[in-house]
């Protein structure tokens, strides 16, 4: 009898609602596929999630999200940490088809050029836009570019979103490749604000970023959002005045945000 509500025990915790939604979480993001781009001795780990009933005949819209510095890595897992959630969400696949591409940047490299001096906070940054971009900018450019080429792609609504670290990688590949992209959302990034000439007011972009933002400052945002008017753009801007470091979080539930997305197109 002992032995018996032990089981018993054991399976009421083992087969909780939690542990069920988190068994059901997990499979859900086995739907982004494990894929490689291979360029020389380089190699870049990405998810891929293609629309429901995929058909190459068919073109299908891009969007590539940039993760942050915490979930960098070799295991092809931890970017799925922020925003997978979203594009498996049953109603924005239905409503928003479109090829989903999560790329995964190591540990020891960042997306954008950048020098961060991390005794200070919120952190200072120096971006080095001016050099050759990272080892891995350059594999999510050179991606991209492959992606592009396919049939089945709509070359007029390619997407970039990021956040933190991918935040300010977003400001950065939009800047080096401002014809390839329809749209961008930085969230809680920054960039060099003498950059945004080059798709000021080509590239429309949503701009969020928390106003109590102890780690990367929310004045970096606004400075490219600034930087954006004066060279005759008009970003679109949220500051949460709630939000610190993590406003991907609001950023991700506001229910316009890729119905705003999906909305742009590039002029061909």
């Amino acid at each position: 009898m002992k032995y018996q509500l032990l089981f018993l025990v054991f399976s009421i915790i083992t087969f909780s609602p939690n542990t069920a939604k988190a068994q059901e979480k997990q499979s859900s993001k086995d739907l982004f596929t494990y894929e490689q781009h291979i360029v020389k001795e380089d190699t870049l780990n990405y998810r891929m999630l293609l629309p429901k009933h995929f058909d190459e005949s068919k073109t299908y819209p891009l969007v590539v999200m940039l993760h942050g510095a915490g979930e960098r890595g070799n295991d092809n897992k931890r970017q799925l940490a922020h925003g997978s959630t979203l594009f498996l969400n049953e109603t924005i696949r239905d409503s928003f088809p479109a090829i989903v591409i999560f790329p995964q940047c190591p540990r020891n490299d960042y997306w954008s050029k950048l020098e961060a001096d991390r005794t200070t906070k919120p952190i200072t940054f120096k971006y080095k836009y001016n050099e050759a971009p990272t080892t891995s900018m350059t594999l999510v450019m050179d991606l991209m570019d492959e992606m592009v080429a396919k049939p089945y792609l709509k070359t007029d609504q390619i997407y970039v979103m990021g956040l933190s670290m991918g935040g300010m990688g977003t400001f950065e590949i939009i800047h080096r490749k401002p014809e390839m992209f329809a749209a961008g959302i930085p969230i809680c990034g920054g960039g060099d604000p003498e950059s945004v000439t080059t798709y000021a007011q080509t590239v429309p972009l949503w701009i969020l970023h928390g106003a109590k933002d102890d780690v990367v400052d929310p004045l970096l945002s606004l400075n490219m959002a600034s930087a954006i008017i004066s060279a005759g753009g008009f970003p679109k801007l949220t500051l949460y005045d709630f939000a610190n470091h993590n406003s991907w979080d609001p950023a991700f539930a506001e229910p316009d945000l890729l119905k705003w997305l999906f909305s742009n197109s590039k002029l061909k």
